[in-house]
């Protein structure tokens, strides 16, 4: 079964939306476990404009599943993992002030740069997975960075299945035989959903972890965190 990481960056945006402590983030991922789900996945950024660098202290005596921390490995943030020590990281090339993220690594380029970082977290105990999209070459690029896990950058996948075109997934297929080959673990996120998750998870062999954030949150707003959350896992098995 592949396992289920919420994303609660949503979660702190509508908190910080009004100020206060509304909704409580730590007892939203009491509960996201509580319910089932099997890891905590947040994403800080720079500005601190959703999940606060304290959010990140605050989370590591409540999360008892698996807690993963997404983001651009700048100086704080990598500071900020090696405080919190994750049971993973999972690096992510998000441009300052980005809504959200957009691409992909491109491990050819940077490869010496990943490559030592990926060491520091992974001397500190922390597994460390690289946000990739669908390119074989990029899967290859990573392999030779050290890392243990890839995440595929899902948002195309999402995009061409909701206008109906299955073979969208046709890429993200082949990434995960190369990586599977290659040894490397393999995530996926971005714009996964209930529509969209059952058909994905049939198609990528070697799935391990699936982070949900923004979808299941919304979805949640018509169905309830609980039920959501279950339904996702159902999906996944």
């Amino acid at each position: 079964m592949t396992k289920l990481s919420v994303n609660i960056n949503k979660i702190a945006t509508l908190r910080n939306a009004r100020g206060g402590n509304v909704p409580d983030l730590l007892k939203v991922a009491v509960d996201i476990q509580r319910f089932g789900g099997q890891g905590i996945t947040i994403h800080p950024r720079p500005d601190e404009r959703h999940i606060r660098y304290q959010d990140a202290r605050d989370l590591k005596a409540i999360v008892t599943t698996e807690y993963n921390i997404e983001g651009n490995p700048q100086h704080n943030f990598i500071d900020l993992v090696l405080e919190c020590k994750p049971d993973q990281v999972t690096l992510v090339p998000d441009a300052i002030g980005a809504i959200t993220s957009s691409a992909g690594w491109d491990t050819i380029k940077n490869q010496d740069y990943l490559t030592e970082v990926i060491q520091e977290f992974q001397r500190n105990g922390i597994r460390t997975s690289i946000f990739v999209d669908p390119v074989l070459e990029m899967i290859e690029g990573a392999k030779k960075t050290g890392t243990d896990r890839i995440e595929l950058y899902t948002e195309s996948f999402a995009h061409q299945y909701g206008l109906g075109n299955e073979k969208g997934i046709e890429p993200y297929t082949k990434a995960a035989i190369l990586a599977n080959e290659l040894g490397l673990g393999i995530n996926a996120g971005h714009d996964l959903s209930l529509d969209n998750i059952q058909f994905f998870k049939q198609n990528i062999p070697g799935l391990l972890e699936v982070s949900i954030g923004h979808a299941l949150i919304a979805e949640a707003l018509y169905l309830g965190l609980d039920n959501v959350v279950n339904m996702y896992l159902n999906k996944l098995k």
